[in-house]
C-alpha cells in the first residue's frame, strides 16, 4: 500500500494559483457608445464593422408582442380563477 502524500496550504494554494478568473476585455461601440465584446456585432445597436447586421428594432417589436401574449394569456388564467364554480354550473356537469 502506498504512502499518502501530504497535503498541506501551499500545495493547495499553488494548485489553485491557476483558478484565477480573467477580465473581461469590453471595448466601445463607436455607433451609439454602448460597451460590447470585441469582435462581436453590438448588442445594442446591432452593428459590427460600420454594418448594420442584426435587426435590433424587429427584435425589440417581438420581444413586446410577446409580452403582451404573455399578459393577456395571465388576464385571462386570473378571470378563470376567480369566477369559480357555482352549483348551477356543477349541476350542469
Amino acid at each position: 500500500m502506498s504512502v499518502r502524500m501530504r497535503h498541506t496550504r501551499a500545495h493547495t494554494r499553488n494548485r489553485r494559483s491557476h483558478h484565477a478568473l480573467d477580465r473581461v476585455n469590453v471595448v466601445v461601440c463607436k455607433k451609439c457608445g454602448a460597451a460590447a465584446l470585441p469582435h462581436r456585432a453590438c448588442l445594442n445597436c446591432g452593428t459590427y464593422k460600420g454594418n448594420q447586421v442584426i435587426d435590433v428594432l424587429k427584435k425589440i417589436v417581438k420581444k413586446e408582442k410577446k409580452m403582451k401574449a404573455r399578459q393577456s394569456e395571465a388576464k385571462e388564467q386570473e378571470k378563470t380563477a376567480k369566477k369559480g364554480l357555482d352549483a348551477a354550473e356543477l349541476s350542469k356537469k
